[in-house]
């Protein structure tokens, strides 16, 4: 019977210890005003799911898109800056 044991080794040369990478930690903080503005627009939309949605509603929902749309359009425009 073969060991496996040596070929373990290399497989689980560098553990991973669970917690996010210091980059990672800056792209969601650099996303978060994104993650925000959808979680917003989630609310609206769940808020509405088990009643007709008054006028009311209906604005909600279409400040809560624009508020997404803005955080992308910004973090594309920071995006961009950085790379030129």
């Amino acid at each position: 019977m073969k060991s496996i044991a040596a070929l373990q080794a290399v497989v689980t040369a560098a553990p991973f210890d669970g917690e996010p990478s210091d980059a990672e930690l800056d792209a969601i903080d650099r996303e978060l005003p994104v993650i925000l503005a959808d979680v917003d627009l989630l609310d609206a939309q769940i808020m509405t799911i088990d009643r007709t949605p008054t006028e009311l509603d209906h604005q909600r929902i279409r400040r809560a898109r624009r508020r997404v749309l803005a955080a992308r359009r910004d973090l594309a425009n920071t995006a961009a800056g950085e790379v030129a």
